[in-house]
């Protein structure tokens, strides 16, 4: 059961972005990576993998230690969650995604970071 609702138009009223929708486990990650197909950028490497009947798209995000200490990595961490939070409506279903933060990305604005985003997914195929 999830937590996604819509109104009568069918409209998506739920924003949250729930622990449900994100991968937390390893394994998770691993299979993405073993499976998955990788999209470039500046800023982000985006990879997705279809996983049958798995509902709505699940999405996990790396930063490693190379971006620099904690606070840097969990600033940058928030910030691709957040534009994911905003567009997660716009995902389509049966995906498993990791988003993995690039050294650029530190230093770049949340715009450019979301346009990124966007460009990426629709290379993937994976905006609805």
């Amino acid at each position: 059961m999830t937590n996604e609702m819509t109104d009568d138009m069918g409209q998506p009223t739920s924003f949250s972005f729930s622990k449900a929708r994100r991968l937390t486990h390893a394994s998770e990650y691993e299979r993405v990576k073993r499976d998955g197909l990788v999209r470039r950028g500046k800023l982000l490497m985006l990879s997705t993998a279809v996983v049958e009947n798995s509902g709505l798209s699940r999405v996990g995000f790396i930063t490693s230690r190379r971006l620099g200490n904690a606070v840097t990595r969990n600033r940058v961490r928030r910030r691709l969650r957040e534009i994911v939070r905003r567009h997660q409506h716009d995902l389509r279903q049966d995906f498993w995604i990791v988003l993995v933060a690039r050294r650029d990305a530190v230093k770049a604005s949340y715009r450019s970071l979301e346009d990124e985003w966007l460009r990426l997914a629709r290379r993937a195929s994976i905006l609805l």
